[in-house]
């Protein structure tokens, strides 16, 4: 089993300085790998406080000269808001520079307020997506390659800045829809998938979704390589749980409202948290998550890993103002128990693999 940690940079307040929350991500990320978790995962957002990282292929850059072993991904580029032929050269610098460590997740966004400032429409940002996804696989494939389509036309281009690894680095769709699940298989990507807040009845519908879009391109859901991303917190002292809980509630009002689109904010930046109808009670997230002690989560943690039958599980750790060396111990705590514990319980890759066939 595969863990990452999913660095969402995000900004609860002004008592938070935009160079101390890059500076803990990238803090956190180096603290993974001395731990020995796989990946850091770093998203992307705009013009707001929801996330700080305007290009996740920057921060893998940044982190490629700080770091030596741990991967590093994007989760993810949104790809309506680039050029294509120009997020091509970036990929392959990014995996230059990291000697072979990019994995590249893509996705197609949903925040109109960031869309509406780059002047795209987000109802079509499926749409512009796909066509995008098809023309990054045709210049990462391709020496040269050209592209006649709907939303943009290519003349026969070569990209000079090509990816180290061959032919391609890992591709990973962020993966909500039956329709986007399809493709990945379809094409031999790989899924990044979330339960958000749910417990394991929503595990199990995710895991439920996955087989039938897999059923439907003929595919087994083993096929295909699985990045289950979730709110995780091991810790005896229930302040802290509280307080990892609390921020986790946080990003998600934000997102919430962002997808929603609505735009709550005084100033045109800082979003103000509101509640929400949506909004669970810490006791219910607790007994949702794998968040209590480390047993707690080790047991949970299996729990999910049989149900969803994924290859890599991804922390929730940069969220909100949560205190940066109680989270820097925590990335320690997983390397130190629970990894080895959940890779000890799984009897190793061999038995995973038997299980996800």
């Amino acid at each position: 089993m595969e863990f990452g940690t999913f660095i969402l940079a995000a900004q609860r307040g002004y008592h938070q300085s935009s160079d101390q929350v890059i500076r803990n991500s990238i803090e956190q990320a180096q603290a993974a790998e001395r731990a020995g978790w796989d990946v850091a995962w770093f998203a992307e957002h705009h013009f707001n406080n929801y996330s700080l990282v305007p290009s996740p292929l920057m921060m893998v850059s940044a982190l490629s000269g700080v770091t030596k072993t741990i991967r590093l991904g994007t989760a993810v580029c949104v790809l309506p808001l680039y050029q294509p032929q120009r997020l091509l050269s970036e990929i392959g610098f990014a995996d230059i520079v990291s000697n072979g460590r990019l994995e590249l997740g893509v996705g197609s966004g949903y925040q109109q307020f960031e869309f509406s400032r780059f002047g795209v429409n987000v109802d079509e940002a499926p749409a512009v997506f796909s066509e995008y996804l098809d023309i990054i696989m045709k210049g990462l494939n391709q020496k040269i390659f050209e592209h006649q389509g709907t939303h943009i036309s290519i003349p026969p281009t070569a990209i000079s800045v090509r990816t180290v690894q061959k032919p391609t680095p890992p591709i990973w769709l962020a993966a909500g829809s039956a329709r986007s699940m399809g493709r990945a298989y379809r094409e031999g990507h790989n899924l990044f998938v979330t339960a958000f807040h749910g417990g394991l009845d929503q595990v199990q519908n995710l895991r439920e979704m996955i087989e039938k879009a897999a059923e439907t391109e003929g595919k087994k859901a083993g096929d295909a390589k699985i990045s289950l991303l979730r709110c995780c917190y091991a810790s005896d002292d229930q302040a802290e749980i509280d307080s990892y809980l609390d921020n986790a509630r946080f990003q998600r009002r934000l997102s919430e409202a962002l997808h929603q689109r609505r735009q709550q904010s005084e100033d045109g930046y800082m979003l103000q948290e509101t509640p929400t109808q949506q909004d669970l009670s810490f006791e219910t997230m607790q007994k949702n998550l794998p968040v209590g002690s480390v047993n707690r989560v080790i047991d949970r943690l299996l729990e999910e890993i049989e149900i969803l039958k994924c290859d890599q599980i991804a922390v929730q750790t940069q969220l909100g103002d949560f205190d940066q060396k109680t989270m820097v111990k925590q990335i320690e705590l997983w390397g130190e128990k629970i990894i080895p514990a959940v890779n000890k319980a799984l009897g190793g890759s061999a038995t995973l693999k038997v299980a996800n066939g």
